[in-house]
């Protein structure tokens, strides 16, 4: 049994751990049950679906999972990317809904097994950095206007953002503001936003919403008005395989792809986060497996798609947890308190529950690092703008799917279009340089040295040929050896070599020998594969550039020229 497998860890405790395992499970539980059922309203489920499903998942990733310390379960972005699928889908009907659901937290967990099996883990990375941090200040806006009709009293009503806020101008016109629920909602929102900073270590949104919920009762905020989450209880509840029709499976195919990559995504960025604290160890493939496995188990208690929660991590940490142990005794709590205080769950008012997911949201937009792409790169700070704006145009799912096109086209872009240098040999440091960074760098007449920092394929063939021709024609004396320095060139494809032989035959046409140097032998081969390797030569492949230059100078001698003084 691999030692990174959280099972294997369990098996082979240290007792000395115990005491912060014990801390961290009861300051988490406190935590994550009003977070977990904020969550579940917000995917669209009844708030014991959540505490059920977070249950399960605990359990599931502290048996499977690679990282000692992460929080698996219902999280905010994969709530409300459930609740953007599937509204539309089941067109108020509950019970369809809720199968939707558990079928499209099955087809998640069989994705990420699928790619543990396959071992994909580089999949996390389609998603740089300032797409993740501009897709998460889009996700954060959705999920505040998401909440704006449990917090105010006024119904809202919509598939998108823009429907969303239509609906609640033309209703807030019509009916207003229910008072005493914007006066709880606000509330909730603004002690959350001081309090937790400070008092990181404790379960505020607890005493938060238990606050929150004794001013219901103290003040019969019910008649008034005021909503609450209501019965709390196993009814309705559905255990097993969701029922699935062709329907249904081809409906969810491809929002379940989106679910699963951002979830993927959230969790090994925050796995590798926290154990790098620690000096721990994160194995992409096997959270693949962890991640398939909860999201499979989600399913089976008719739950949704679920994902990493940083802020149950760092609650965790600071607790002092030291393994997964505090995750299976808080899903212990969570079990108990369920069971022994539904009532008292039961009363939690929605409009207070809208507060934490508007709490929750508010810390995914990153204003600090929103400057710093700015103060960085103009253009990474628009491509973050962009895919803020993709995720609110396009709704959630297209905006994932967005957001992933923009990192793999600013990729293209960037390869499509790399540095290339002539070089030349400075004086004020060893070795040969462009000659644009060093002016006064002096060139070997005739001899054309150039260098394309990329690997050569498709998308910058024509590119690559073009700025070849355009440093053979501008050499001074003409150009009598063409020198290409593949140093960057670590990747080929054929339509690279086509843009090479190009070159060559350009060479050839002028009398111009070509030579190479630094190549790689597994480009070499690719070359000799291609045919262009067997018309260039082995005599002008040369493994270092100073043999290359010294080839040259050898030629011009033959040929009946003075070397250079």
């Amino acid at each position: 049994m691999s030692s990174h497998i959280g099972v294997r860890r369990l098996l082979e405790y240290d007792r000395r751990d115990l005491r912060g395992d014990l801390l961290a499970a009861v300051t988490v539980s406190a935590y994550l049950i009003p977070q977990v059922m904020a969550y579940a309203s917000l995917a669209g489920v009844p708030p014991q679906t959540g505490l059920l499903v977070v249950v399960v998942t605990m359990v599931i990733y502290a048996l499977i999972g690679s990282s000692r310390l992460l929080s698996v379960g219902p999280e905010s972005t994969t709530a409300l990317m459930t609740a953007a699928v599937l509204a539309p889908l089941a067109m108020g009907d509950s019970s369809r809904y809720l199968a939707l659901a558990a079928t499209l937290a099955l087809l998640v967990g069989i994705y990420s097994l699928l790619a543990g099996v396959l071992r994909i883990g580089f999949i996390g990375d389609l998603l740089s950095r300032p797409v993740l941090v501009g897709y998460l200040a889009g996700v954060a806006v959705i999920m505040v206007i998401s909440q704006v009709g449990k917090i105010t009293g006024v119904d809202v009503a919509g598939n998108s953002v823009i429907e969303d806020v239509g609906s609640f101008t033309t209703n807030l016109l019509q009916d207003g503001l229910h008072l005493p629920t914007v006066a709880l909602g606000a509330t909730v929102t603004i002690l959350l936003l001081v309090l937790t900073p400070r008092f990181p270590r404790l379960p505020i949104p607890l005493f938060v919403m238990l606050g929150a919920t004794a001013v219901v009762a103290v003040f019969d905020l019910a008649s008034q008005g005021v909503q609450t989450v209501g019965t709390v209880s196993s009814d309705g509840l559905h255990l097993g395989l969701p029922s699935l029709t062709p329907d249904d499976l081809s409906l969810l195919l491809l929002p379940a792809v989106g679910i699963f990559i951002v979830g993927y995504t959230d969790n090994i960025v925050t796995a590798r986060a926290f154990a790098s604290r620690h000096g721990h160890r994160i194995h992409s493939n096997q959270e693949f497996l962890a991640l398939g496995g909860a999201n499979v188990g989600a399913s089976l208690v008719g739950g949704f798609p679920v994902s990493s929660s940083a802020s149950r991590t760092v609650i965790a940490e600071s607790s002092g947890a030291r393994t997964q142990l505090y995750s299976i005794i808080a899903a212990g709590i969570v079990l108990i308190a369920v069971l022994l205080f539904a009532g008292l769950i039961s009363a939690f008012p929605t409009a207070a529950l809208g507060g934490v997911v508007v709490y929750a949201a508010l810390r995914l937009i990153d204003i600090r690092e929103f400057r710093r792409l700015w103060h960085f790169r103009r253009r990474e700070f628009l491509i973050a703008a962009a895919a803020t704006a993709g995720v609110l145009l396009f709704d959630i799912l297209y905006g994932v799917l967005a957001a992933i096109a923009i990192s793999v086209i600013e990729l293209l872009t960037r390869v499509a279009r790399p540095h290339a240098a002539v070089l030349g040999r400075a004086d004020e440091v060893a070795g040969w340089h462009d000659i644009d960074d060093y002016p006064t760098a002096t060139q070997i007449p005739g001899l054309v040295v150039f260098r394309y920092d990329s690997p050569l394929f498709f998308a910058n063939a024509d590119d690559f040929s073009r700025r070849c021709r355009a440093a053979i024609d501008a050499a001074t004396p003409p150009a009598r050896w063409f020198l290409l320095n593949m140093e960057g060139n670590t990747e080929v494809d054929i339509t690279g070599l086509d843009a090479l032989d190009d070159v060559r035959a350009y060479c050839a046409d002028q009398g111009i020998v070509m030579a190479l140097d630094h190549v790689k032998s597994e480009v070499w081969q690719q070359l000799e594969r291609h045919g262009v390797g067997e018309r260039i030569g082995r005599a002008h492949l040369f493994p270092t550039h100073p043999t290359a230059v010294a080839a040259y100078e050898e030629w011009r001698l033959r040929q009946g020229d003075l070397p250079d003084t």
